[in-house]
């Protein structure tokens, strides 16, 4: 019979012990600055019907198109793995009547996503997306705000180098008339496109400006620019933003180029971005932007939002290659619980419950019945204290105390060794 061997699937990983600390750090930072900004935390379900999203993000997509897993339940129902945060969050706002709380709702998530995409560094088809949203409100200073909240986040984890790259891709008034523009323009150089941009052409021109084809790009850089044709409304809310931001003192420059790939944004479109010492970007590290008509094309009441996201394993990939710091290590154990007999195993997992009720760190092996191999494990973790626990000490209630360093050895009461022990480590 063939050995089976078992692996991940293709784009899937997994989450080691060593990674877990910078997932830690990741989500302390994120937690950090949501609760200073008074956000609360959303957690929606993985699976979703499969139309949230296309209604959302847009069937023409390749999200939607190429990314999503879709597939019907046992019951018929088309549902999706999901591949982004704020359609789902937006969901449940309407669900559950949000908009009868007092506005703007502030939320932020964070958890696994899945997207069909081909596995690069720091990109998997099951990766895990940390988010803000602020629902219910159109003001200006939302979009900064979250702007902030994002830079801040990536301040706290040891980032440097930031820019903030901002656009307004203007709303249904304005942008309308400008897709036309961009439309021509782009239909007489049809030929110089990639084929995803030339079918892009029909369905959603603006989209050709968020191809990363190097063919396209020079395409590109002659194209119109949307910020000399938005509307009187967008103009005023984008100067509005850009305002604040330089109140705020954020390092922001214009892309009049960035679109942001989803359906649901409209005006703030903003991607906060690592640059190198002769600023050159180094790539995207947190997206995001105002969302005013989600709500509606999910079936609500008009309702204002605006969200950004950012991928966990790429800024976790950055964060080990510069091996920033994940934070104060867990306190090493000083003391080790050594036992011999069954008696003294039930006994030391008791006394290591009070142990862990006092907060003192203490290191174990209950698997092992060889004083030798315990005293052996201990040497290896470099400590101090070893409580030794055999039958006799079980019956008559004391522990022996042995100091590694010196090999000393005394008895104490088995109802004061927790105190001595607290006093002993205060002391080194």
């Amino acid at each position: 019979m063939a050995k089976l061997n078992f692996q991940n699937l293709t784009g899937m990983h997994d989450v080691l012990p060593e990674d877990q600390v910078y997932f830690k750090k990741v989500q302390k930072g994120v937690e950090s600055v949501a609760n200073y900004y008074s956000f609360e935390k959303i957690e929606t379900p993985i699976l979703e019907y499969a139309e949230v999203f296309q209604k959302a993000v847009g069937d023409d997509t390749d999200i939607v198109g190429k990314e999503m897993y879709t597939f019907r339940t046992k019951g018929g129902d088309l549902v999706s793995l999901r591949p982004e945060g704020t359609a789902p969050v937006m969901r449940s706002y309407l669900e559950h009547g949000m908009h009868n709380l007092p506005q703007p709702v502030k939320l932020w998530y964070i958890g696994p996503f899945f997207r069909y995409e081909r596995p690069q560094a720091g990109r998997f088809r099951q990766f895990h997306q940390f988010g803000f949203e602020v629902i219910g409100e159109q003001n200006p200073s939302i979009d900064s705000q979250v702007i902030q909240m994002s830079y801040d986040v990536l301040k706290e984890l040891g980032f440097k180098n930031l820019s903030i790259e901002i656009n307004s891709i203007g709303d249904s008034e304005c942008r309308p008339y400008f897709k036309k523009i961009l439309s021509s323009y782009f239909k007489s150089r049809r030929s110089s496109l990639c084929p995803d941009c030339q079918r892009r052409l029909k369905e959603n021109p603006l989209r050709i400006l968020d191809c990363k084809e190097e063919k396209c790009q020079r395409v590109k850089a002659g194209a119109p620019q949307i910020t000399e044709h938005l509307c009187e409304k967008c103009h005023a809310h984008f100067k509005e933003v850009l305002e604040f931001l330089d109140e705020l003192e954020l390092p922001f420059t214009l892309n009049p180029y960035l679109v942001r790939g989803l359906d649901y944004y409209t005006k703030t479109v903003f991607e906060i971005v690592e640059t190198s010492e002769d600023g050159k970007s180094l790539g995207t590290l947190i997206g995001g932007g105002r969302y005013d008509n989600l709500s509606k094309m999910l079936g609500g009441r008009e309702t204002p939002g605006c969200g950004a996201a950012a991928g966990m394993e790429r800024i976790i990939s950055l964060m080990k290659t510069r091996e920033m710091k994940t934070g104060p290590k867990q306190e090493e154990p000083k003391i080790f619980l050594a036992q011999l007999g069954q008696m003294a195993k039930r006994k030391s997992m008791k006394l290591f419950e009070e142990f862990r009720d006092a907060k003192i760190p203490v290191a174990e092996s209950f698997s092992k019945d060889s004083l030798k191999a315990q005293l052996r494990t201990a040497n290896k973790m470099n400590i101090k204290w070893v409580l030794i626990f055999g039958q006799k000490e079980a019956l008559e209630e004391f522990i022996t105390l042995r100091d590694m360093e010196t090999g000393v050895q005394k008895e104490i009461k088995l109802d004061k060794v927790v105190e001595e022990m607290k006093e002993k480590i205060s002391k080194k």
